[in-house]
C-alpha cells in the first residue's frame, strides 16, 4: 500500500475531499514523520503538534457537516503545510533566525499565513532559515542547521531551505516559501523539487511591491508541478490592496499545469550578471543538468536557441546595496550586535554608513537594469539558465569571518536567480539530473511578465517525459 507521504499533494487533497482520508489521520502521519526525521534533518525549529491536531479535528468536523449539507470546502481543506520562521503565525514564536533579537510571540497571522489558513491549510510548525533570510543556506546559531535529505552532510540551500528539506523528506506535502533573490528556487533545485517564483504583484502577500528593491515574493515548493500550481492557486486567492498587480489568469494555475499546452522559442544562456565581479564557473553537474534541460526541451518540441544577453556591470554593487539596506533599520540592541553573523554584521555596518544618495543611485541602477533586461529577454518566449552554478554545498561551507567572502560564495553558487527578482519576472526551477551520488541538479526557466501558466505548462511537459 502506498504511504500517505508518497501520494502527491493533489491526491491527498482529493482524497480528503472525497471523504476517503481524514485531516487528523493525515496530520498525525506527517507529525510522526517529523518526529522521526527532524532530529537528523533540522527542517523544523518549532513543531506545533497540539495546535495542528486541534485544527485537523475542526477540519474533519467541517468535512462531516459539509457532506451532510452539500457545503463548499476551501481549496486546501485539511492539508498540512509549514511556514518559514520569517513568517508570523498566531500563537507561535518568530525568531527570524537570529540570536541578536529576542523571538517574538506572534499575536496574529501574517497575511500569507492567514490566506493559507483560510484556504484550509494546517500549519505544523516553523522551518529553519538563515539569519534574516539573507543566505543561500539555512544555518544559524539558534538551532541545528537544515540538512539536505539527499545527503545530510550538505545544505538544502536557502533561505527556504528548512521548508524545502521538509517537503523533499516527506515531512509535509508542500510548502510556501519566500524569494528575494532565489530563496524558493535555490533550495528547490538543491533538494529535487519544483520551485516557482511568481511575477511581482501576483501574490498580494509578499507581492514584491512592499520592500525597497521590490524583490521579495511568496511562492510554492512542491514535489510535482501540479502540486506547486495547487498551492499557487491558494496563495493568490487574497484581497489585493495594491494599485498594480500581475495580469490575472483566465484559468487556475492547476488547470494550466494539467493541460501542459504550448511550444515556445526559448533563449538559453549561462551568462550571469555577477560575472563582472566574480569568477562564475559551472561545475560539471551544473553544466550537465543544463545540457540535459536543453535536450529535454527540444524533444518536447520547443525551439531552444542561444540567447544574446548581456548585463549591466554595475549590477552586483547595486543589488548588494539594496538587498541589504533593510539591515540598517533592523531593531537590534547595540549590546546584541556582536551576536550577528559576520555576513549580517558587515552588511549592517555598511548599510548604516551609506547615504540616501547612494541608495537612490543604486535603486535607479536596478530600475534601468530591469528595463533593459526585460527588453533583451523579450526576443524569446522563455529564458533558460542553469538553476545553480554548483552542486549543493557542505554544511558550514559559507562560514567566514568576512561577510564579503560569504556573499561571494553565494553569488558563485547561485549566479542566475537574483536578477529575476530585480526584474519582477516569474521563474521556475525543476530537476533534470540525478548525479551518481544521488544529488539533484536542474534548470531555471524565466517567463515573460505574468507568464506563470506557461512556466507551469512547460515544467509539466518535462515532468511527463521524465526529465
Amino acid at each position: 500500500m502506498t504511504a500517505l507521504h508518497d501520494l502527491t499533494a493533489l491526491a491527498q487533497r482529493d482524497a480528503i475531499a472525497r471523504g476517503e482520508l481524514g485531516s487528523r489521520e493525515l496530520t498525525s502521519h506527517y507529525l510522526s514523520r517529523i518526529g522521526e526525521l527532524n532530529p537528523r534533518l533540522g527542517s523544523f525549529i518549532t513543531i506545533t503538534a497540539d495546535q495542528a491536531l486541534r485544527e485537523a479535528d475542526a477540519a474533519d468536523s467541517r468535512q462531516a457537516s459539509s457532506a451532510r449539507s452539500g457545503g463548499h470546502l476551501p481549496v486546501l481543506h485539511g492539508m498540512p503545510l509549514a511556514h518559514k520562521d520569517l513568517t508570523d503565525v498566531a500563537g507561535v514564536l518568530t525568531t527570524y533566525g537570529t540570536a541578536a533579537m529576542d523571538p517574538v510571540l506572534a499575536t496574529t497571522d501574517s497575511p500569507l499565513a492567514a490566506i493559507l489558513r483560510s484556504a484550509g491549510g494546517i500549519s505544523l510548525g516553523k522551518t529553519q532559515v538563515p539569519e534574516f533570510g539573507l543566505s543561500c543556506h539555512s544555518e544559524n546559531t539558534i538551532a541545528p542547521p537544515a540538512r539536505n535529505p539527499l545527503d545530510p552532510s550538505l545544505s538544502p540551500g536557502g533561505s527556504s531551505g528548512g521548508s524545502a528539506a521538509a517537503v523533499a523528506a516527506g515531512m509535509i506535502p508542500f510548502a510556501p516559501g519566500s524569494d528575494g533573490g532565489g530563496s524558493v528556487r535555490i533550495p528547490a533545485s538543491a533538494t529535487g523539487l519544483i520551485g516557482l517564483k511568481p511575477n511581482r504583484g501576483r501574490i498580494p502577500s509578499l507581492s514584491g511591491q512592499a520592500d525597497l528593491g521590490q524583490f521579495v515574493v511568496a511562492g510554492p515548493l512542491a514535489r510535482t508541478t501540479a502540486d506547486a500550481a495547487l498551492l499557487l492557486d491558494a496563495m493568490v486567492a487574497e484581497p489585493n490592496h495594491r494599485a498594480t498587480s500581475a495580469v490575472p489568469g483566465s484559468t487556475s494555475f492547476l488547470d494550466a499545469a494539467l493541460r501542459a499546452d504550448g511550444t515556445f522559442r526559448i533563449g538559453a544562456s549561462t551568462v550571469s550578471p555577477f560575472a563582472s565581479a566574480y569568477d562564475i564557473v559551472l561545475d560539471p553537474a551544473a553544466q550537465a543538468a543544463y545540457e540535459l534541460g536543453i535536450a529535454a526541451l527540444g524533444a518536447a518540441g520547443h525551439d531552444v536557441v542561444d540567447a544574446d544577453i548581456s548585463y549591466d556591470p554595475r549590477y552586483h554593487e547595486a543589488f548588494q546595496l539594496v538587498w541589504t539596506a533593510a539591515l540598517a533599520t533592523a531593531p537590534i540592541p547595540p549590546d546584541r550586535e556582536a551576536l550577528l553573523s559576520p555576513l549580517a554584521r558587515d552588511m549592517r555596518r555598511r548599510a548604516l554608513g551609506r547615504s540616501a544618495a547612494d541608495l537612490v543611485a543604486a535603486v535607479d541602477t536596478l530600475r534601468q537594469f530591469e528595463q533593459q533586461t526585460i527588453a533583451d529577454y523579450s526576443r524569446y518566449d522563455l529564458i533558460l539558465t542553469p538553476a545553480l552554478g554548483q552542486t549543493p554545498r557542505p554544511i558550514g561551507w559559507y562560514e567566514s569571518d568576512e561577510g564579503d567572502v560569504d556573499y561571494m560564495k553565494q553569488c558563485q553558487y547561485s549566479p542566475f536567480t537574483s536578477m529575476v527578482n530585480v526584474c519582477g519576472l516569474p521563474a521556475i526551477t525543476l530537476p533534470t539530473l540525478t548525479t551518481d551520488g544521488g544529488l539533484s541538479m536542474g534548470i531555471q526557466l524565466i517567463g515573460r511578465p505574468s507568464a506563470e501558466a506557461q512556466l507551469l505548462a512547460v515544467s509539466a511537459q518535462l515532468e511527463a517525459r521524465g526529465a
